[in-house]
Formats: C-alpha cells, structure tokens, sequence
C-alpha cells in the first residue's frame, strides 16, 4: 500500500461528454474516487491539466504572443485545480490549490 501518490488529471477528463468546460457530474466522479483512496489513509497530490478551456480558445491564440498565450493555458489550469479543491472540500478533505 502507498503512503503518498501523485494523480495527474488531464484538463479533458473534467469536461467529461461535452469535451470542453466543466462537467460537474464528471467532477463528482472523479472526487468520489479520490475520496475513497483518501480513506485508505493515502496522501494525494493531484496534477491538473487545462486543455478542456484552453484548447477551446487555442485558433484564437495562435497568433497571440508565446508568453500570452503560456499564461492563459496556466489559468487554466488554476480554474481546474481550484474547481476540484471545492468539490473535495465539499466532501470533507482538507485541499489546497498550490502554483
């Protein structure tokens, strides 16, 4: 049994069926699992992706500058990260958002 683990969650999987934005059904699911092996007495990092809002603005930022356009891939991943901080901390487990 782990102690510790790193999950790493692509921005995708939190869109679920619609491919894009948040899907909270989806987000549920994906909490109730980490809840679960939170009770095992796991610590977890979690690694979140933003490609489910940033591939959607991607055709507009091809011609943005390089910098620009790195910053608003990393705001997405904020908006998700902090998006499962609530629906775990709904849950009862203490998370924070670190970047």
């Amino acid at each position: 049994m782990y102690k510790r683990i790193v999950l790493k969650l692509s921005g995708e999987v939190l869109a679920g069926p619609k491919g894009f934005g948040l899907d909270a059904e989806k987000i549920a699911e994906i909490t109730q699992e980490i809840v679960d092996v939170h009770a095992l007495g796991v610590e977890i990092g979690i690694v979140v992706g933003g490609g489910n809002i940033f591939r959607g603005v991607m055709d507009q930022a091809k011609n943005m500058d390089r910098v620009s356009a790195d910053n608003m891939g990393m705001l997405s991943t904020i908006i998700n990260a902090i998006a499962m901080q609530d629906a775990l901390e709904q849950r009862g487990i203490q998370c924070r958002v670190m970047t």
